[in-house]
């Protein structure tokens, strides 16, 4: 008798049923998720579908003049790609990989065929899409109406559930993009959260330091997006 295989470490695929997961087990491959990799582009054919083990993905919107604004984050709590299993192959946004990591990947023409077979799987990646959905209009409007500051520790607190680790690798200038900032304002709010004892950053690393005080100082859209994420993952297998 084989003994029996270990749980994925991809929270969603977790979550799935045996039936479910043994549809997708075949065709998943590993993948090393490269720093600031493009996993597929606005207006670009999704060929692949990723769910993440470590690393972050960020979802972003690309305006004209080269700025990029993110709507989304996707760890090892999610699935990048889900739209194209459901309703089509050209992506909304672009996927970019913020934080080195692995993963397992799978061609689209193989989840759609898996989506096809299983009702199950497809509401799985409808709740899953609805969540990103969630995110993505909680991020509009943390921009319009929350403070810098507010952002910058909502931003840090969910990299840091993603990446289960108080120590975050960064450019001052990709977080500028991520939050649609300048990078002077960035500057600005993370050398006051480190003058309050919140966080120590140097070039390159940020070192959360108050876990707490960082949540007190955030804005209510980290709490949001926290519950939407704990509401999917607390759906029955």
């Amino acid at each position: 008798m084989h003994p029996p295989l270990p749980p994925p470490p991809n929270h969603f695929l977790q979550s799935l049923s045996r039936g479910d997961f043994e549809l997708l087990r075949p065709h998943l491959k590993d993948v090393k998720l490269a720093h600031a990799a493009v996993l597929f582009d606005a207006g670009g054919l999704i060929e692949r579908v990723y769910f993440p083990h470590s690393g972050v993905i960020s979802l972003v919107v690309v305006l004209s003049s080269g700025d990029m604004i993110e709507t989304g984050m996707i760890g090892r709590d999610g699935v990048a790609g889900t739209s194209a299993a459901l309703d089509g192959a050209v992506s909304l946004n672009r996927a970019v990989v913020q934080r080195a990591g692995v993963g397992s990947t799978i061609e689209t023409q193989q989840m759609r065929a898996a989506v096809a077979t299983s009702k199950s799987l497809r509401v799985k990646l409808y709740e899953h899409d609805q969540m990103l959905l969630a995110q993505a209009q909680q991020s509009a409007a943390c921009n319009a109406k929350h403070q810098i500051e507010e952002r910058l520790c909502r931003w840090l607190l969910r990299t840091r559930d993603l990446v289960e680790s108080d120590n975050i690798e960064l450019t001052q200038e990709f977080l500028a993009q991520m939050l649609g900032v300048r990078r002077t304002s960035v500057t600005l709010a993370a050398q006051h959260l480190q003058g309050a004892g919140l966080i120590k950053y140097r070039r390159g690393h940020i070192q959360i330091l108050d876990v707490e005080a960082l949540q007190d100082a955030s804005c209510e859209c980290y709490e949001a997006v926290k519950s939407q994420v704990a509401r999917l993952q607390a759906q029955p297998r």
